[in-house]
């Protein structure tokens, strides 16, 4: 059975970290290995993929079979694009400096378009972020509002129940003399 390149799982669970690796068809997922080529963490945005290209491009060469999604990462990282480029080195219809232009070009590109979309992403959390903050303090200050007003309210309950309270105590003292004044009245004649 032919050599796979092929992920081997590492992490915890629901945290994966792969390893690139080099391996016989018949070995287990997560057993030996011949060589680590490289790592892909997924969890990150956009995805962190480290790979040794050069060793990748001589283990094609040598008939090592990618699985899908190792292929997918090779092609990401331009590996299949370089082995591409060095077979029509070697039928010898373009040369290796014409080949290694190309492949600059196409590395540029792409640098470009993975920093775009990180700083695309960047700016999306934080607009979202300010978005959050920004209707956070609009509900603080309805709700700050909302308290101000309870409490103007509750003042002016208790200020209108005290002004009750001083009236009522008012209008018993103005009863009271009379009342007093006119039991003694009888009581002179």
């Amino acid at each position: 059975m032919p050599a796979r390149i092929r992920l081997q799982r590492h992490g915890k669970k629901n945290q994966p970290f792969y390893h690139i690796v080099v391996a016989d068809g018949r070995a287990p997922r997560d057993g030996k290995f011949i060589e680590k080529l490289g790592t892909y963490n997924p969890l990150t945005n956009p995805a962190t993929i480290e790979l040794n290209c050069e060793s990748a491009v001589k283990w094609l060469k040598n008939g090592a079979q990618p699985s899908e999604t190792a292929r997918r990462i090779l092609s990401y990282k331009g590996v299949l694009l370089r082995r591409h480029l060095q077979i029509g080195v070697e039928k010898g219809a373009i040369s290796q400096e014409q080949a290694d232009v190309r492949f600059n070009e196409w590395l540029q590109a792409k640098e470009a378009k993975i920093a775009s979309a990180k700083s695309n992403a960047e700016s999306a959390i934080r607009d979202v972020k300010k978005a959050r903050m920004e209707a956070e303090k609009k509900a603080n200050e309805t709700k700050a509002a909302a308290v101000a007003a309870k409490r103007k309210a509750a003042a002016e309950a208790e200020a209108a129940a005290k002004a009750e309270a001083e009236a009522a105590a008012a209008a018993t003292e103005e009863a009271a003399p009379a009342e007093g004044e006119a039991t003694e009245a009888p009581a002179e004649a």
